[in-house]
């Protein structure tokens, strides 16, 4: 390759980044937008944010409301978007982010998906510590005593994890908690952002999860990982906590969920 197609390869195309940051901006927005709010969100002139709404409509990427005269998605990105979804396989993207996680931390990882009687693990990585475990993909875990269980139980609605606590509790899963201190497990790890337990599946064991967001709809993923309990000191767990949780981040990020808590800045050149 010649000097200078490496060195356009790296530069891009300035203009297609330019209408993706407008596209941005709409979805920035989550709803219909006038063209002061569009160049504001960009940090673009109003005439050239204009200039690109046009050809983006022209494309069938943006619309604009004959009433109102809003700019909102058009129906070529419903389509895309659709699509998108459709073609997404969200346990093979989130695997690909495992074994980093594993190698970076030395323990084994895991991650599950929700099923017809609870948390089912679809695939499990050892790490380089020995657990007194062997776990298969496809076995159920308990909704109070596995790290994955709290956050599924703390992250979806009630009249899904209620009959599965009422199906464990007639079963070896059977547990001592209250209805309230089911409630306060269920507020801890929605603060939190994570669970952490200890021996509840196999005494010896620890382990740290956290949620996957979905762009749209229910919780579909919780990744994992387990540790020996005897190397699980304060200091430990603390930094697997946020190994954990940005790793869940990233595969969030990754499916297309969307943090409000994030805002996004637009520091594109101007043409």
């Amino acid at each position: 390759m010649a000097a200078e197609d490496v060195d356009d390869a790296r530069q891009g195309i300035q203009s297609v980044e330019n209408a993706m940051t407008v596209l941005l901006a709409l979805e920035e927005g989550l709803g219909p937008m006038t063209l002061t709010q569009i160049s504001a969100a960009c940090a673009m002139a109003p005439s050239k944010a204009h200039r690109y709404l046009v050809s983006l409509a022209r494309v069938g990427l943006v619309s604009k409301s004959r009433s109102s005269g809003l700019y909102d998605m058009g129906p070529s990105m419903r389509r895309l978007g659709a699509e998108s979804l459709r073609r997404m396989d969200e346990v093979g993207l989130a695997s690909e982010y495992l074994p980093e996680l594993r190698d970076r931390t030395g323990h084994a990882v895991n991650l599950a998906v929700w099923g017809d009687h609870g948390p089912v693990i679809v695939r499990w990585d050892y790490g380089s510590y020995a657990l007194p475990i062997t776990v298969r993909v496809g076995a159920t875990m308990p909704l109070l005593s596995s790290s994955v269980g709290r956050v599924y139980l703390a992250s979806l609605p009630a009249a899904i994890t209620d009959p599965v606590l009422a199906s464990q509790a007639e079963t070896a899963e059977r547990s001592d908690l209250t209805d309230g201190e089911i409630e306060a497990v269920k507020a801890e790890v929605r603060r939190d952002g994570f669970a952490v337990t200890s021996g509840g599946v196999l005494p010896g064991v620890s382990s740290v999860a956290a949620p996957v967001f979905p762009a749209v709809g229910a919780l579909p993923l919780v990744v994992a990982l387990a540790l020996p309990t005897r190397q699980a000191t304060q200091e430990t767990v603390a930094g697997l906590i946020e190994e954990v949780r940005a790793t869940a981040a990233a595969i969030s990020a990754e499916i297309g969920h969307r943090n409000p808590s994030v805002t996004p800045t637009a520091n594109q050149p101007q043409e």
